[in-house]
């Protein structure tokens, strides 16, 4: 995979940071032209030649290695290496950006460590969307050699990459929030891959309850051009064959799928494009560019907490159908078979999946709570503002798993309702879900 500072993509950085995909350069240029820039200036630069924080107004010479080691702590469970090879990926990318002013050879080791399976050992706590300072600041000592790298591919004459990070270079190395943005990336590819089976999943319930496919026509959706909406409809009709039922309307679950469901889409579109956006763009302060630098506030992530937030909510509201819909595959009103698509009167048969699916759907309430309506004001008041995308992104993470637990259930009860003979004694449905989870996991 080639990385230019322009083009990296959500689902790149997902083959980087869990198919081990190798990674090169296609031009320095850009750092060259900002680590040219920085060198050349003279006069305070925030970070180069002062403190941090309050200490902005404190002259310094040299300090930029204390700096990173007062900056490196582990907090919490670590994280997996692929999280954190997401993150290597993503601080690449935007070196080559240009405006960082660090030295273009430390894009090299970056490479170095990704293409040989090296880690920083990242833990989960430090962070709150204006900068993942430990996580960057434990990466520049693992180049530095003062802390271990996380390998997990051993072999033979490998050596860790080191860069001796000059203390001009430390600041702008940890100034950025890559690990932040790395885990947004992830949670999104992993999401679109659900949302796109979950369609699947409703056409399976659709024929299994005999739904109209009324809701679904074109002059419907033409009359509100919402696009998500429009597309999940265009998808089930080529999906579903047979014709309108004798039901007036259907339960929300599904007269309402698209317009629930391509809110989800919609909303995840919109992640991916503020995502993306950061993923190949100078977050750096101060910015080195047009010979100067520039002190801003690049570095604050409100787009990407605001778009992460939304994304959340939106997946509540398409569980909460699926959850719906799973209710109405265990009514003997629309299969056509025993309550709870059991094999006998009174038995339980697929019960058990709706506590399955709500217990699933209040993780993912409790996940959707937004971090936007919160702040911090920290180093003496002159950070008086958090973004707080680092919880997003990890809240967003965490939702794959509720979600997926959701629409298995339903998967394995329109499975049942549509294949299962009248007489299927009761048993234990774990398999039955588990070969769901890996149908919906597999896209």
């Amino acid at each position: 995979m080639e990385l230019d500072g322009a083009g990296l993509t959500c689902a790149q950085v997902h083959e980087v940071a869990y198919a081990g995909a190798r990674v090169s350069i296609a031009s320095l240029d850009r750092a060259r032209a900002a680590w040219s820039t920085a060198r050349e200036l003279t006069g305070p630069v925030y970070g180069r030649s002062t403190g941090v924080g309050a200490n902005r107004d404190i002259v310094l010479e040299g300090a930029g290695l204390d700096l990173l080691r007062s900056h490196a702590i582990a907090a919490g469970p670590p994280l997996p290496a692929e999280r954190a090879r997401g993150m290597l990926v993503v601080r690449l990318n935007q070196l080559l950006t240009g405006g960082s002013g660090v030295d273009p050879a430390v894009c090299l080791a970056l490479a170095a460590a990704i293409n040989d399976g090296f880690t920083p050992p990242l833990h989960t706590y430090g962070a709150i969307g204006t900068g993942d300072l430990t996580a960057l600041a434990t990466t520049a000592l693992c180049l530095l050699g003062e802390i271990p790298w996380h390998y997990d591919r051993p072999s033979p004459g490998v050596r860790p990459p080191f860069h001796a990070l000059a203390s001009d270079d430390a600041l702008p190395f940890i100034s950025s929030g890559a690990a932040t943005l790395a885990d947004a990336a992830l949670a999104c590819h992993r999401l679109r891959r659900l949302l796109d089976a979950a369609v699947e999943v409703a056409v399976m319930s659709f024929a299994a309850v005999d739904a109209s496919p009324e809701p679904l026509a074109t002059v419907v959706h033409e009359a509100r051009p919402q696009p998500g909406q429009a597309a999940v409809a265009a998808r089930l009709r080529g999906l579903l064959a047979h014709e309108p039922t004798s039901r007036i309307q259907d339960p929300y679950g599904f007269r309402a799928f698209a317009q629930v469901h391509g809110a989800a889409f919609d909303a995840l579109d919109r992640a991916v494009t503020t995502i993306e956006t950061d993923l190949n763009a100078a977050t750096e302060n101060p910015l080195f560019a047009a010979s100067l630098a520039w002190h801003n506030g690049n570095f604050h992530s409100a787009p990407v907490a605001l778009a992460l937030d939304a994304v959340r909510a939106a997946l509540v509201q398409t569980a909460q159908l699926s959850t719906a819909r799973l209710a109405t595959l265990m009514d003997p009103a629309y299969t056509g078979r025993l309550p709870f698509l059991a094999d006998r009167p009174g038995a339980s048969g697929a019960l058990i999946l709706e506590y399955v699916a709500q217990d699933a759907l209040a993780d993912l309430r409790h996940l959707a709570t937004p971090v936007t309506t919160g702040t911090a004001v920290i180093s003496r008041g002159v950070e008086d503002h958090a973004g707080f995308a680092t919880q997003a992104a990890r809240h967003t993470l965490r939702c794959v798993e509720p979600l997926e637990i959701v629409l298995a259930c339903e998967r394995t009860a329109a499975a049942r309702a549509l294949h299962a003979p009248a007489q299927a004694p009761d048993r234990p449905l774990t398999a039955d879900l588990e070969d769901s989870r890996g149908v919906l996991s597999a896209g």
